[in-house]
């Protein structure tokens, strides 16, 4: 793995806006940018594959158990 450089990294821009990504920010291009990506995360915009759960449901104790095997 290669350290940061200063210069815009290697991969395309940024996720947002597409403009050029800064090094201390990766792999935003500025705060902002970031901001809004954490706002969307926070807002539940993005999501993780999974199996359907519903609202009530909890997951039993064999689940549970598989998750620590």
């Amino acid at each position: 793995m290669s350290p940061p450089s200063d210069g815009p990294l290697v991969g395309g821009g940024c996720p947002i806006c597409g403009r050029p990504r800064d090094a201390k920010l990766r792999p935003f291009c500025s705060k902002r940018c970031a901001d809004i990506d954490l706002g969307r995360w926070l807002k539940g915009e993005y999501s993780i594959p999974g199996a359907p759960v519903d609202e009530g449901e909890e997951p039993s104790d064999r689940d549970e158990d598989a998750d620590l095997n």
